[in-house]
């Protein structure tokens, strides 16, 4: 299982300014988290609430559906498109960049097993649609369309224009055995679109919020369809489900995560959350994790419906790399941030630094100490550099520990964060599963691009006259 150790957030590492006795702080927090853990599963099964997410481990139809559909495809296309923008596309990709080998598409089709290269198109940047044209061959193409409702204007743009290209390249008919849709099971523009067309679909469900969909076909099909064993991610899902339902906080690790976060942003004067894997491979997990957080916690109204203005913002980092860009400002600068590390325990490659520059012995001296050590102890040592430096300067900072980055072990990650996710916006007395702040962007976008019923925001869309200070709509 994930290891987590909360070890060095602790007054006796850290020392009391800004460190916490965690038997203490549990010990307040105990009657509070039980209630909140029980209501969060409360009518799980019913999905109420916009709770189906805590469902989807044990959906069998779902994976056997997935699967099945997957292996049907398989040997068919050289290209997967996934179409999607935010939740609709930040899950799968990062599902395949920590699972699939790191330069998957640059593989052969008999390395790649038979498998698809993937693209994601997450933005409407003609330099990135137009030159990912220009690689692919639409003949040997499957697109995934993925919007719930189908007015999601990047998504369904850039499908317009994939659209058109097939159909021009292809005929209209057969343009239509290139198309797969993931929407609202019944309703919605782009479910209207699927049953004209005749395109195979997948369900985009109910009371799952875009961000939290990952577990569902959003981020499982473009996943199937490459191969990586999503029977694994279910496994992995249910086996932490069990964990993460105990309504004692020292058994439950979704609860310590959340309670401590919560205290250092209400208490600690710390209102930003750095999330760092130690892993090229799970770089995309922490773009994944800052749209989680960000898009869950920071809310204007609680729960009563009064004006507070909470959430923690996440910072992505990687080590690595930004050891030599961030780290200077994570040791030195101010005391607000607490740092969670991802470490994997066993690496999938093992390759040695060979012994090189023996000679002259000044060159052997500072270099000589890396040779026949391999990679992963030198990646290693970094991790273990950094946290230890973190935590004489005072910083709070935990580790989440996967034994092997593998499907099983990485559904737990997801899971336990979004779990975590959840039980924080409790404790801010927030609603964790909306975003009515997207939501005004959306609508002065549709202004722009001329949608019928926005023609009131044009103007000050464009600037033409201020807005009051304060207003919503």
């Amino acid at each position: 299982m994930l290891q987590v150790d909360i070890s060095r957030v602790g007054e006796e590492w850290i020392g009391s300014a800004h460190g916490v006795s965690t038997e203490r702080l549990f010990s307040d927090y105990a009657g509070v988290m039980e209630r909140h853990i029980t209501q969060l599963y409360l009518g799980k099964n019913d999905a109420g609430g916009w709770k189906r997410w805590l469902t989807l481990g044990n959906q069998d139809a779902l994976f056997e559906s997935l699967e099945t559909y997957a292996q049907s495809q398989k040997g068919r296309w050289d290209t997967v498109i996934v179409l999607g923008i935010g939740g609709s596309s930040l899950g799968g990709y990062a599902l395949l960049k920590a699972l699939l080998h790191p330069y998957w598409n640059e593989l052969s089709t008999e390395q790649r097993r038979g498998y698809p290269r993937y693209y994601f198109v997450e933005n409407v940047d003609a330099d990135q649609i137009a030159g990912l044209l220009d690689v692919i061959d639409l003949s040997k193409t499957l697109v995934n369309v993925i919007s719930k409702s189908g007015t999601t204007a990047e998504t369904m743009s850039a499908f317009m224009l994939l659209k058109e290209r097939l159909e021009l390249q292809l005929g209209v008919e057969a343009a239509k055995e290139h198309v797969v849709v993931t929407t609202d099971r019944h309703k919605g523009l782009l479910r209207q679109i699927a049953d004209q067309e005749g395109y195979p679909s997948f369900e985009v469900p109910d009371d799952v919020g875009g961000r939290f969909s990952v577990f569902s076909a959003v981020g499982l099909l473009p996943a199937a369809l490459c191969g990586v064993p999503i029977r694994q991610c279910q496994r992995g899902i249910q086996d932490m489900d069990l964990q993460l339902q105990e309504t004692e906080i020292w058994k439950n690790p979704a609860a310590q995560l959340a309670v401590l976060h919560t205290y250092f942003y209400q208490h600690g004067k710390k209102p930003i959350s750095v999330f760092m894997p130690y892993s090229y491979r799970l770089g995309p997990v922490a773009d994944w994790f800052v749209q989680l957080w960000a898009e869950s916690l920071g809310k204007r109204k609680n729960l009563r419906g009064e004006d507070v203005f909470v959430g923690m913002t996440p910072v992505r980092a990687v080590g690595v790399t930004d050891q030599h860009s961030q780290v200077q400002l994570f040791n030195e600068g101010p005391f607000d941030k607490t740092i969670t590390f991802v470490a994997v325990g066993k690496p999938d490659v093992s390759l040695t630094i060979p012994p090189q520059f023996r000679r002259p012995e000044a060159l052997a001296a500072e270099l000589g100490y890396l040779g026949n050590r391999t990679f992963a102890e030198l990646l290693g040592a970094e991790f273990e550099s950094t946290r230890a430096s973190l935590t004489r300067n005072q910083r709070p900072n935990i580790t989440l520990t996967l034994p092997q980055v593998d499907a099983y072990h990485l559904a737990q990650l997801l899971y336990l964060l979004e779990v975590q996710t959840a039980l924080a916006g409790a404790l801010l007395e927030i609603d964790p599963f909306d975003q009515p702040g997207v939501e005004l962007a959306k609508q002065y976008t549709h202004a722009l691009m001329g949608r019928s019923g926005y023609e009131h925001l044009v103007a000050e869309a464009r600037g033409e006259r201020p807005s009051k200070a304060g207003a919503s709509s």
